[in-house]
């Protein structure tokens, strides 16, 4: 009879790893790069000095930690809009959405929210539905939280269509580049279906997401108020 190899230390050695997993979220696939490149001038400035080396780490620590893509759980009842990103909401107004998406002329509720470096950088798709459009425009690279980065700035355009409401009710989200953002990832593309909460997209360093819901919406949240992308309720949208 052959003995189990697995004993006590074994035990506490896998439920510390999946704790570590639980705690330390994953990286989005497009910040790996970047978080290799980091590490390997990390092991190259250790070489050079013990101290550059700690610094360099450090560094790349910070690199991975940028690209995280924490796991989140979204709303599921009909009608409810979700923040596309964590961040801080920095405008609630009447907008038009954004030409290149060729709608019906007509304002409709837009709102921003503001990413600071320091905020997950990941977009999750606000509603579940088809991407009936999806549109990048190159542009400017203004400060994110400025009101005029909706029209001047580089972005990436996507019009959801979900079922809720006689016909489906359109929802736009758009990702805007910002002051120190330089690139904009966009994973779905026109005709794909997306889940409420699914990551979509990321954009590089401070930016900002915008949302378009129909005049006739309920908004949930304030200027100012932080949120977190898949998991806080922007608005409902109108029953028909």
């Amino acid at each position: 009879m052959t003995e189990s190899k697995e004993g006590p230390d074994s035990g506490r050695l896998a439920h510390l790893m999946a704790l570590t997993r639980s705690v330390v979220p994953p990286m989005h696939p497009a910040g790996r790069p970047f978080a290799l490149g980091a590490a390997g001038a990390a092991f190259l400035l250790r070489r050079l000095s013990r101290r550059l080396g700690v610094v360099g780490f450090v560094l790349a620590g910070a690199v991975a930690w940028f690209f995280r893509e924490p796991k989140r759980v979204s709303p599921t009842r009909p009608g409810l809009v979700v923040a596309a990103a964590d961040g801080a909401v920095s405008h609630v107004v009447l907008a038009e959405p954004p030409p290149e998406l060729d709608l019906p002329a007509g304002e409709r509720l837009r709102i921003s929210v503001f990413l600071s470096v320091f905020d997950v950088h990941v977009q999750r798709a606000p509603v579940s539905g088809v991407v009936t459009r999806a549109v990048y425009k190159p542009g400017k690279f203004l400060s994110a939280d400025l009101d005029k980065a909706s029209e001047d700035n580089e972005r990436n355009s996507l019009l959801l269509t979900t079922d809720h409401g006689p016909g489906g009710t359109e929802v736009v989200v758009v990702q805007i580049a910002g002051l120190i953002a330089r690139r904009i990832v966009c994973q779905v593309t026109e005709g794909e279906k997306v889940t409420v909460g699914d990551t979509y997209g990321l954009i590089r360093f401070g930016s900002r997401v915008d949302i378009y819901v129909p005049v006739d919406s309920k908004v949930l949240v304030e200027p100012g108020q932080r949120t977190i992308g898949g998991e806080t309720v922007l608005a409902e949208l109108p029953e028909g």
